[in-house]
């Protein structure tokens, strides 16, 4: 899942809900995706709700953390990587866009999404379209889906292990 050194990366900007927050770094361990964490984060990332949620596969995840949204820029035009922001707003449903193996998939707050200043600097704005009426997946539900769409698309699993539990 490695291209030049530069994993598929799942970036949680100022995540508000330690048990998501935790699926989404539990998922990133089990599928062998680096993850990024711009803060502030609306909870102590050593919350114990954080722990409990991603428990013993937090070990087993690389982490980045961010200080501040100038910092995560930073780090992503000095590595030139490219931003997909997932978003309900999004022009491009995530099942019609070509994932790269370096992509940084971004997903926004819980409480309030990505802020426009995310939006702008975003390269693509992907949506994972749902029913008419209904406003929104879990984000961790909508972070996993949109990461198995990636890595089938740059570097398919192959079988040897179980897939849930």
């Amino acid at each position: 899942m490695l291209v030049g050194g530069m994993a598929l990366t799942l970036a949680l900007f100022q995540p508000d809900i330690p048990q998501n927050a935790g699926t989404m770094l539990r998922a990133c361990a089990c599928l062998g995706v680096s993850a990024a964490i711009v803060e502030p984060a609306g909870f102590p990332v050593s919350d114990r709700h954080f722990r409990r949620s991603g428990m013993d596969y937090l070990d087993h995840v690389d982490i980045a953390r961010h200080a501040s949204w100038s910092a995560f820029e930073a780090w992503r035009a000095e590595t030139g990587r490219r931003l997909v922001l997932l978003t309900t707003t999004g022009e491009t449903a995530y099942t019609a866009f070509a994932f790269r193996p370096d992509d940084v998939l971004m997903v926004g707050r819980e409480s309030a999404g990505a802020p426009p200043e995310v939006h702008a600097a975003a390269d693509a704005r992907l949506i994972i379209p749902v029913r008419a009426g209904l406003r929104s997946l879990n984000v961790a539900v909508a972070a996993a889906m949109v990461l198995g769409e990636a890595l089938r698309q740059t570097a398919p699993l192959h079988d040897g292990g179980a897939s849930a539990g």
